[in-house]
């Protein structure tokens, strides 16, 4: 095991001093397997696990562009999700980029994920690609866990249909402080 001193790689003047830099990284881990885990969940079609990360009372928006539905809890999102992805046979959620906003003394964090869903349809064969943003809202219990407590979803591009002039259709992406 390596131990290395907060004040070896924190100098003094540090923004938000070494400690406190420390308890972010930490933070930022945490929420980060727990983005991980969310797309391992959705890839393997395991909803019952998203108990495992939502708040029961974690509400979910979900913006296609044409729509927008909102879930309360796991469970409802799950039902959703899985309905969707019966029409396809092969489906895998991949994580692009993610930024944070983390104040880990308080225990809350927001965070701007950008995905891509690669997919292949069950009807034609056709593969077909969604790209996205999640803004989640995270809150850490007393026990030190960290939870989604809210996300908004936005889909800002997908593959367009066969013989279409261009590849994708891209939408306005969608600006939210975190």
């Amino acid at each position: 095991m390596i131990r290395v001193k907060v004040s070896e790689i924190m100098p003094n003047g540090a923004e938000g001093g070494g400690e406190a830099n420390v308890q972010e990284t930490i933070a930022y881990l945490a929420l980060q397997r727990l983005q991980n885990r969310y797309a391992d969940i959705v890839t393997r079609r395991s909803w019952p696990e998203l108990q495992d990360l939502m708040r029961a009372d974690c509400v979910v928006t979900v913006d296609v562009i044409d729509r927008e539905i909102e879930f309360d809890g796991p469970q409802a999102i799950g039902d959703f999700i899985a309905e969707q992805l019966e029409q396809f046979d092969f489906f895998e959620f991949l994580i692009l980029n993610t930024v944070m906003k983390i104040d880990a003394d308080q225990g809350t964090a927001t965070a701007r994920m950008y995905i891509q869903e690669a997919r292949q349809s069950v009807a034609d064969g056709r593969r077909s690609d969604v790209y996205g943003v999640y803004h989640d809202r995270f809150v850490r219990d007393e026990d030190g866990r960290w939870w989604f407590a809210e996300r908004h979803y936005r889909s800002y591009a997908r593959t367009n249909s066969a013989g279409s002039s261009r590849d994708l259709t891209v939408f306005e992406l969608p600006q939210r402080d975190l």
